[in-house]
């Protein structure tokens, strides 16, 4: 691929710009960046942000970010003139696409962690940010159409907020980790306070084809707060504190969903074939253990028949679970009777299967502690089952406990048979609600404000 005497002219200038930028005071250099800052809370109406959801949408993505990455010697060129990783065949990663006029002009990707793990934990320790509570996401592959690339942010801007607000509302995500160019960093951390995750530049990362990269991570639990100090009294364009967290963008299309699901999966098996069967190999490159694990995330007759075959005698019993769980984030209440009270936990359950459901809860549950448990699994969607604390799981100074359910109730089946089942987030929504009844209020409720969160104490008559 030649490189026009343009380009080479105007990557020398940055060069130029970046060395004399780089003899700055830092904190000099990232007042001068925040300056440079234009974002515009009334984009045109042409511009369109969504999940990128079918065939023609992703190939536009994987072609913009192929020729991105190429140019910057972060990857050889593909004959399929695609960039295609086996982290977007998961269900776990999300791609959004910037459209212009119907046409895709930008692309980001989110991968939250699944049986693949992140692409930068090849080269970068993630301890620091496992040590804190809540969810991780890596956000990759992000690319501009080379025309959209001198228009002072147009379409980076908003795919920025996009990413923001998917990561915050739509993904279960606390923590974004990244692995960039050590000429970018900079921009991330004095716009969007990303910290490095180590002070040493990583000289060789195979992602990335071997090129320099710094890994960085960014708490949007604490992100407001640090927005609010360095944007106060910003003026509205920019101020990124006020067009990430208060600015509501119409060209937004927020998905749709009939559970509160944490991913949006979009491949069907006509789509997977195409992408990593016909128009790459990527699927020929894996080994045995990961041919199985995407077996077990894809257990269907219809995905089997394009997704690699293992070896003859690859043990399956080393990655399938008896029951599939899936991923999800809803409110649950837990009542548990107690000599002549009932005390009701306030639960935030993650993980579903058919016959149990694992939940986080600040108060301690005893091993075997059983109750009824009502779960919210969508906005009318309410299941109401009997559990029975199984186990007491820790991660990063989160408490979660484990529950088995025996006889899941209608809702619930309905609702896991969907994840079971369901190619789509399409898939999803189509799902007719099916909402639990009740059982009739027949108790008095009066709270314990002495603990903290609250735990109800349910008198008798």
């Amino acid at each position: 691929m030649k490189r026009s005497l343009a380009s080479i002219v105007r990557k020398s200038l940055h060069q130029a710009v970046r060395m004399a930028l780089g003899m700055l005071p830092r904190s000099l250099r990232f007042a001068l960046f925040r300056n440079l800052i234009d974002c515009d809370d009334q984009p045109d109406a042409r511009l369109e942000l969504k999940i990128a959801d079918t065939q023609d949408e992703l190939e536009a993505c994987f072609r913009i970010l192929h020729d991105a990455y190429v140019a910057a010697g972060f990857m050889q060129p593909d004959p399929s003139g695609l960039r295609v990783t086996i982290y977007h065949a998961l269900p776990t990663t999300t791609t959004l696409c910037a459209k212009w006029d119907g046409q895709v002009v930008g692309t980001i990707s989110m991968i939250r962690e699944g049986v693949f793990g992140f692409p930068l934990q090849s080269v970068f320790n993630l301890g620091q940010v496992r040590s804190k509570t809540g969810k991780i996401a890596e956000i990759s592959a992000l690319a501009i159409d080379p025309k959209f690339r001198h228009t002072g942010g147009r379409i980076l801007f908003p795919l920025m907020k996009f990413m923001y607000e998917y990561c915050r509302v739509y993904f279960d995500t606390r923590h974004i980790v990244i692995a960039v160019n050590p000429n970018k960093i900079e921009m991330y951390e004095s716009l969007l306070f990303f910290e490095r995750l180590q002070a040493r530049v990583v000289d060789n990362y195979d992602f990335a084809n071997g090129a320099p990269a710094v890994g960085a991570t960014l708490d949007l639990q604490h992100a407001h707060e640090a927005f609010r100090t360095a944007y106060a009294g910003k003026r509205p364009r920019k101020n990124l504190l006020r067009y990430f967290v208060e600015t509501r963008l119409p060209n937004i299309r927020a998905p749709h969903r009939r559970f509160f699901t944490t991913n949006d999966p979009v491949l069907t098996p006509a789509m997977m074939d195409h992408f990593f069967n016909q128009r790459t190999q990527v699927f020929q490159t894996l080994n045995d253990r990961q041919r199985l694990l995407l077996q077990s995330i894809y257990d269907s007759p219809a995905y089997r028949a394009v997704l690699p075959a293992p070896s003859p005698g690859a043990d399956a019993r080393l990655i399938l679970r008896q029951h599939q769980r899936f991923s999800i984030r809803c409110p649950a209440r837990l009542s548990v009777r107690s000599y002549d009270t009932r005390l009701r936990y306030p639960l935030q359950v993650i993980e579903l299967s058919m016959h149990g459901f694992q939940a986080e809860c600040a108060l301690p549950l005893p091993e075997g502690t059983r109750g009824w448990v009502e779960i919210d699994l969508g906005e009318n969607e309410t299941a109401r089952a009997e559990a029975t604390a199984v186990r007491r799981l820790e991660a990063g100074g989160q408490v979660c406990y484990g529950f088995a359910v025996p006889m899941p109730d209608t809702a619930w089946r309905r609702c896991v048979v969907a994840l079971q089942t369901g190619s789509t987030h399409f898939d999803l929504a189509a799902v007719q609600p099916v909402r639990a009844p009740r059982r009739p209020a027949s108790h008095a409720t009066a709270s314990i404000p002495a603990i903290a969160p609250k735990l109800e104490l349910v008198l008798p008559d």
